[in-house]
């Protein structure tokens, strides 16, 4: 973890979604259990969340709402994916949320490699996913985008080189995108752990350290705030 740290702190911020958004347009946005505002609303479609998320942004005088590493959320209570009778409920989120809700282009956080790709078509999972490879310093780690649009995976080949700030995809729609109102769920992954175009990006309680460790802060790399 402190090698990532020291590795992230010197270089520049990168900009994964719209890059003609200044981050001073970007406002925060809390979707865990403990926002009490959330329990106004009826947040149970994706329509419906996207409706909450226009409001906040318009409120908020933002384009972009970003937020969610470690948080504590009920969104994922209506998936077997997270909750089912044989695994631990998964309802910590260890990436990094950008909510917009229009098209958006996807751009490679740093220059790298495609690591695997791939539609994890499951309701409440990532939709088109991509996972990058990158190497600093010697230190080989993984970034992952996820909640893509379909065309985003056509033509793309494990191996093939992406440069720094290139766009690799485009934002995907519900329900093609997992059916969720439409963001970029970013992650930084150290250990693939053997898995293809595919990761965790939400975890149980029980292995939240481990995952902490192998998926640090991804505002480490973006440095919004």
């Amino acid at each position: 973890m402190i090698k990532i740290i020291e590795i992230f702190s010197s270089i520049e911020a990168a900009k994964v979604i719209a890059p003609n958004i200044d981050y001073k347009d970007y406002i925060p946005l809390d979707l865990s259990v403990s926002n009490l505002e959330l329990h106004n609303h009826k947040l149970e479609t994706a329509s419906d969340y996207e409706i909450f998320i226009q409001k906040y942004l318009n409120k908020n005088k933002g384009e972009i709402a970003f937020g969610g590493y470690i948080e504590i959320r009920n969104l994922y209570k209506r998936s077997a994916v997270f909750k089912n009778e044989i695994t631990d409920e998964r309802n910590i989120h260890i990436g990094l949320d950008l909510w917009i809700n229009e098209a958006a282009t996807i751009h490679a956080a740093l220059a790298g490699k495609i690591h695997s790709f791939q539609n994890n078509t499951a309701l409440g999972d990532y939709g088109p996913t991509i996972i990058l490879e990158h190497e600093i310093q010697g230190f080989v780690f993984h970034t992952l985008y996820g909640h893509l649009s379909e065309a985003s995976l056509i033509g793309k080949k494990v191996g093939e080189v992406v440069n720094i700030g290139e766009q690799i995809a485009t934002l995907g729609l519900p329900p093609i995108n997992g059916d969720y109102a439409p963001h970029l769920h970013f992650q930084i992954i150290i250990d693939m752990e053997e898995k293809t175009g595919d990761y965790p990006g939400v975890c149980s309680e029980k292995k939240l350290e481990f995952y902490k460790n192998n998926c640090p802060n991804p505002n480490l790399l973006l440095k919004i705030i």
